[in-house]
């Protein structure tokens, strides 16, 4: 017998509250089963089946009697804590198509607008108060500025083949170690953190990966690929599954007609070595947002329409991309391809027009 290793305790006067981080389930432990835990985290053998206490226990699965895969985290136990937590959003039923995803997004919508909304910030100030700014002026064609006016999100994707050199230019300007930066490095900088990306990067490390989705890409096998940002090339990881993708994006089947994407992790085991305080886990969201954002603003300049998303279904992701029990763990994706613009899918237009009706 062993102590579920996805546990953490919060002393609650009178008892203490048991959290199973993993599998998202709570108990509350009295002084009686406090007691009879902390005898067994010391000595796991002297588990009698006979005790109703501990066959309680292993009921609840704070006890187990299989060994469990352990995460290859390193010493951070409190972002562990946050990330396993925080994995394979808790749903009843995850959307097997389009339509299921459009009626489950519609009632939560409609759930969620039934309640009151969050106050005001109380920096808000009264409309007298505030200090009007000029119209933003002086937006050169082709610029920047373009880029970040033209970039939406969008939910429909024709499915067209993307060029494999639209593809080199998404990824060498999102995650490649550019070569017209070279000249730019401090003689300061440690070796082995010179490499420089387009994105900032805590520390220098440049702890975020890629694995590129081609599901319709010219002169490219569909599959999964990792991307060597110091090559600038790709290897294959897997083909393509054989179930919708969307199963992935826990039921988002928009992923279904998209012809290229990125999933963008970040190497804890990097962030660790450099910066041994909890607070580096922030910088690997941070990074991952840069990187995200780049990918969105070079699609667009390149014509074309994005997506992206957070919500993954992350056992069934680390499974794909060859990331189980390891130290690179995936947190964002962000797709392209041709589009017609549309914010909202058509199944869920058609939806809402019709409960609109029966309003």
């Amino acid at each position: 017998m062993q102590i579920n290793p996805h546990l953490f305790i919060l002393p609650r006067t009178p008892g203490q509250i048991v959290w199973d981080y993993k599998n998202h389930k709570q108990f509350e432990l009295n002084l009686k089963y406090s007691t009879r835990l902390a005898e067994l985290i010391n000595n796991p053998s002297i588990f009698n089946k006979n005790n109703a206490i501990d066959s309680q226990l292993l009921s609840a699965g704070i006890l187990t009697s299989t060994a469990p895969d352990i995460c290859k985290w390193g010493w951070d136990e409190l972002s562990k804590i946050f990330h396993i937590g925080t994995k394979n959003i808790p749903c009843e039923h995850v959307p097997q198509d389009i339509h299921q995803w459009s009626r489950q997004y519609l009632d939560h919508c409609s759930d969620v607008l039934s309640t009151p909304a969050p106050p005001a910030r109380p920096s808000e100030c009264p409309p007298h108060e505030l200090i009007a700014l000029p119209e933003p002026q002086c937006l050169p064609q082709g610029s920047l500025a373009t880029a970040l006016l033209d970039r939406k999100t969008c939910r429909v994707f024709t499915g067209e083949a993307v060029p494999l050199e639209m593809v080199s230019t998404l990824l060498y300007l999102s995650l490649g170690y550019l070569h017209e930066r070279k000249d730019d490095i401090d003689d300061s900088i440690v070796e082995g953190l010179g490499a420089r990306r387009s994105s900032p990067s805590g520390g220098g490390l440049n702890a975020c990966e890629g694995f590129f989705l081609a599901q319709n890409v010219s002169n490219l096998e569909p599959g999964l690929y990792a991307y060597h940002p110091t090559e600038h090339a790709l290897s294959l990881v897997k083909p393509l599954p054989t179930q919708p993708l969307g199963q992935l994006l826990c039921g988002q089947h928009f992923i279904n007609n998209l012809p290229a994407g990125l999933f963008i992790t970040s190497r804890f085991d990097k962030l660790w070595w450099k910066y041994e305080h909890s607070r580096a886990y922030r910088m690997a969201y941070v990074e991952a947002g840069h990187i995200s954002q780049t990918f969105q603003l070079v699609a667009t300049s390149l014509g074309l329409n994005t997506w992206l998303t957070g919500a993954l279904t992350d056992d069934q992701v680390e499974a794909l991309l060859g990331l189980e029990n390891s130290a690179e763990q995936p947190l964002f994706f962000v797709g392209c391809g041709q589009s017609d613009g549309q914010v909202m899918c058509k199944e869920l237009k058609a939806m809402l027009s019709n409960r609109e009706r029966e309003q």
